[in-house]
């Protein structure tokens, strides 16, 4: 397998090593391997081999008695920076959809060939599907990634060419159909799936737009199909589309249709 081929096995590494830095906190800024591996629950092999690798990686810097995040983390942390602003005016949107609606409210952006949750607003029911900021997901399942494959030109091809795996019995494994339905929603304006990546859950997303009228991410809607047939993610369509569209003008954005 590629080292650019998204798959399940490199998803939980990822997810590991975000414990693993998650760890660390303003009040407890150095840890011990013991520490990480009792915050984590690792074994002791894989939390030693992974703090290994994220020192060589500049992630970690080693300390007389444990480990800190490492310095070089400041350098890479500087454009997202900068993006802090556009993320702070997000927010208060996705609260205000998520107490209309009743659902989690997020917006995504890609990175790497994966999609990633930079903002959200969740649910207040007790039963929800798990997300939360920082989450990396891939992109060739769910309404969130297909608006992000329409808008973001040549993504789609190197999609395709890392192969599709299959995440539940929904999922679009086929080239072809996965091309299909990316050139709907690019028409369509929107993306509405059923339980491609988690069974049982539904997504509704829209697609926000930069200054430049480049992708800013995707504006998404989710939750249990329970409580969201696709007939109410159909009637929700025209509300999220007025957000996504709110959103882009609020953020000095427009739509690459406008020229």
């Amino acid at each position: 397998m590629s080292e650019a081929q998204p798959s399940g096995q490199n998803l939980l590494v990822l997810t590991k090593i975000t414990g693993i830095l998650n760890a660390f906190t303003q009040a407890r800024p150095e840890l011990t391997l013991a520490e990480i591996r009792q915050s984590t629950g690792l074994p002791q092999s894989t939390a030693q081999r992974l703090v290994a690798n994220l020192v060589d990686q500049g992630f970690l810097d080693r300390t007389r008695d444990g480990y800190r995040i490492g310095v070089r983390m400041l350098h890479w942390a500087a454009p997202a920076m900068q993006g802090l602003e556009a993320v702070d005016i997000v927010r208060p949107v996705l609260e205000e959809m998520r107490d209309r609606l009743g659902e989690t409210v997020a917006v995504f952006r890609e990175s790497q060939g994966y999609r990633v949750c930079v903002a959200l607003a969740e649910t207040r029911e007790m039963v929800r599907r798990a997300m939360r900021v920082g989450q990396i997901l891939p992109l060739h399942a769910g309404s969130a990634g297909r608006v992000i494959l329409a808008w973001t030109p040549g993504l789609l091809d190197r999609i395709l060419a890392a192969g599709l795996e299959p995440l539940t019995p929904d999922t679009i494994v086929d080239r072809a159909e996965l091309e299909r339905v990316v050139r709907e929603t690019l028409v369509a304006g929107i993306a509405i799936t059923a339980g491609e990546r988690q069974t049982g859950a539904i997504g509704l997303s829209a697609p926000v737009f930069g200054p430049q009228g480049e992708l800013f991410g995707a504006l998404t809607v989710m939750g249990p199909s329970s409580r969201i047939p696709e007939e109410t993610g159909r009637e929700w369509a025209p509300y999220v589309l007025e957000r996504a569209e709110h959103l882009t003008r609020t953020l000095g954005g427009r739509h690459p249709d406008e020229g």
